[in-house]
């Protein structure tokens, strides 16, 4: 009986193994940087109808703002750090962000095709 049991057991397991790695959807990571209080690249495409992550590596020793009302999305990253954030999936278009604390300098868009 306990080898039955045993053997049911590791026939269930086997069936959720392929399942869970199909569930791990790969992201596409994008890096953005900001040094001088500016962010490069300024303009960065990536694909519609897909869920992306950004890599934001702060260069400056001050903190400052991912921010962007069309993608309805705010991250402060601190002075010398990294901070990531989730976009999509979008529809195509352009996308403008800002770096809050340094608006007349910080800005970019994101070109979705």
């Amino acid at each position: 009986m306990r080898r039955l049991l045993f053997a049911a057991l590791l026939f269930q397991v086997s069936l959720l193994v392929p399942v869970a790695g199909l569930a791990e959807e790969e992201v596409p990571e994008y890096k953005l940087v900001l040094k001088n209080h500016k962010f490069t690249p300024a303009e960065i495409t990536i694909p519609a109808d897909k869920k992306v992550r950004f890599v934001i590596e702060n260069r400056d020793d001050t903190p400052d703002e991912f921010d962007s009302r069309d993608l309805n999305r705010e991250k402060v990253v601190m002075g010398n750090s990294k901070g990531m954030v989730y976009i999509g999936p979008l529809k195509p278009g352009r996308y403008k962000f800002r770096g809050e604390y340094h608006e007349a300098t910080a800005q970019g868009v994101v070109i979705v095709k």
